[in-house]
C-alpha cells in the first residue's frame, strides 16, 4: 500500500508498505483523507526529535475496515475521526479525566507497518499518512457519515488543539478579551474557540495581511499586523494570549499582553531546547503560563462535540479545507503548508 515516510533524508511517497493485522484492542481504519500539520513538517526539520523510519501523519478520518478482540464501540464500515491519544484508559490521570497526560500516550511510540524485512514506526501512534493505519481502539471516534470525511480529518488535531485550548484549558468564559498570535491552522481554531465561548475582544495577530480574511471569518473581530497594536485595543492587556507560532519572542509578547490575573497559553512548538524569558516581577498579579497539550483534550467526548458543533454550523470545518492533494503530491502540499500558503492542506487516497 502506498504511504509517506520519512528515514531521515527526506520525506517520500513509497507503495510498498504494509502493516499488521489488528490484534486486541486494536482497529485497521482505511483512510480517506489527513491533514498536513506543522508537527509533521517538525519531525522532518528536526525540531520534533522522533525515532526513524516513521510513516507520517497524525490529523485523518476514515472508514473502520476490520476491529481485533474487545472492540466493541465501532464495527467495519463505520465513519471514524482518529485522535493521537493512545491513552490506556485506567491510570490516574486518564480516571480523573485528564487522557493528554497519560504516561502511556506519550513517548512510546510502536512499530506496525513494514517494508521488506524493514520495521517503521508510526507517528504520534497515528500515520495517516498511509492508505491503513493500526491504532487504539480509544483513538478511534464514530462519526456520523452525513460529515465529509475531508473536513472531519482535521479535527483530531487543528481542531481538539486549537478550540480544546479555548474551552479546556484556558476555560474562557463570555466577554473576557482574547488574543490569538499567529493566524494558521491551530490560530484559526483558537479563533472559533474563543467565538465558541462568547469571548469579545478577539484580537488576531499576524504579519501576513493575506490572513486577515479568514481571521475575521473564524471569528476576530480585529486584526494587527503585530503585538504592539494590540494595546490600542485592549490598553490594560488581555485576559487570554495564546501563542499559536512557536516563536520564543511572541511567547514573551503574549506574556506581556497579558492584563491581572491574565493567562498566556502556549501552543507553537519551538525547537525541543528552546528557552523563553519573561520579566518574573510581572507575574505577581496573578498572572499565568500555561502548556498545553493536544488542547486538553478527551477526544471521545470532544471529538463527538465538534461534530455535533459543525452540523450546528457553530464550528468552522470545510472553511479550514484551503487545497486537497492526492497523496502523490505530498512534496507539493508539504512545500504550500511550509510557506504558509494554505491553512490546511488534505491528502487523499
Amino acid at each position: 500500500m502506498r504511504g509517506v515516510i520519512f528515514d531521515g533524508t527526506a520525506p517520500r511517497v513509497v507503495e510498498d508498505l504494509e502493516v499488521r493485522d489488528p490484534g486486541p484492542g486494536e482497529v485497521l481504519v482505511r483512510i480517506a483523507a489527513a491533514g498536513l500539520c506543522h508537527s509533521d513538517l517538525s519531525v522532518v526539520d528536526g525540531t520534533i526529535p522522533f525515532p526513524l523510519p516513521v510513516v507520517l501523519g497524525h490529523e485523518g478520518a476514515g472508514v473502520v475496515e476490520e476491529v481485533g478482540p474487545g472492540v466493541t464501540h465501532v464495527a467495519p464500515g463505520d465513519h471514524v475521526a482518529l485522535s493521537t491519544l493512545a491513552n490506556c484508559g485506567t491510570c490516574a490521570d486518564c480516571a480523573r479525566g485528564r487522557p493528554t497526560m497519560c504516561r502511556a500516550a506519550i513517548g512510546r511510540p510502536t512499530r506496525p507497518f513494514r517494508r521488506g524485512d524493514e520495521r517503521l514506526y508510526n507517528f504520534a501512534s497515528n500515520s495517516a499518512f498511509a492508505e491503513r493505519t493500526l491504532v487504539t481502539a480509544v483513538q478511534v471516534v464514530p462519526i456520523p457519515e452525513a460529515i465529509p470525511l475531508v473536513p472531519a480529518a482535521l479535527i483530531g488535531c487543528a481542531v481538539l488543539t486549537g478550540v480544546g485550548a479555548v474551552l479546556n484549558r484556558a476555560k474562557v468564559d463570555r466577554g473576557e478579551s482574547v488574543v490569538v498570535i499567529g493566524s494558521g491552522g491551530i490560530g484559526l481554531n483558537v479563533l472559533q474557540g474563543a467565538r465558541i465561548a462568547g469571548a469579545s475582544p478577539i484580537v488576531a495577530v499576524d504579519s501576513n495581511p493575506a490572513k486577515e480574511p479568514m481571521a475575521r471569518r473564524f471569528g476576530a473581530t480585529h486584526f494587527v499586523p503585530s503585538a504592539d497594536a494590540v494595546r490600542e485595543i485592549l490598553p490594560t492587556g488581555a485576559d487570554h494570549a495564546f501563542e499559536c507560532v512557536g516563536s520564543t519572542r511572541l511567547i514573551r509578547q503574549a506574556v506581556d499582553l497579558l492584563d491581572r490575573h491574565g493567562q498566556a497559553v502556549l501552543l507553537g512548538v519551538p525547537p525541543a531546547d528552546a528557552e523563553a524569558a519573561f520579566r518574573v516581577s510581572s507575574m505577581y498579579l496573578d498572572k499565568s503560563i500555561l502548556g498545553c497539550r493536544y488542547g486538553s483534550s478527551r477526544p471521545q467526548a470532544d471529538i463527538a462535540l465538534y461534530a455535533d458543533l459543525y452540523r450546528q454550523g457553530r464550528l468552522l470545518l470545510d472553511e479550514l479545507v484551503s487545497r486537497t492533494y492526492p497523496l502523490e503530491d505530498f512534496a507539493k502540499a508539504a512545500d504550500d503548508a511550509h510557506h504558509g500558503r494554505v491553512a490546511r492542506a488534505v491528502l487523499t487516497f
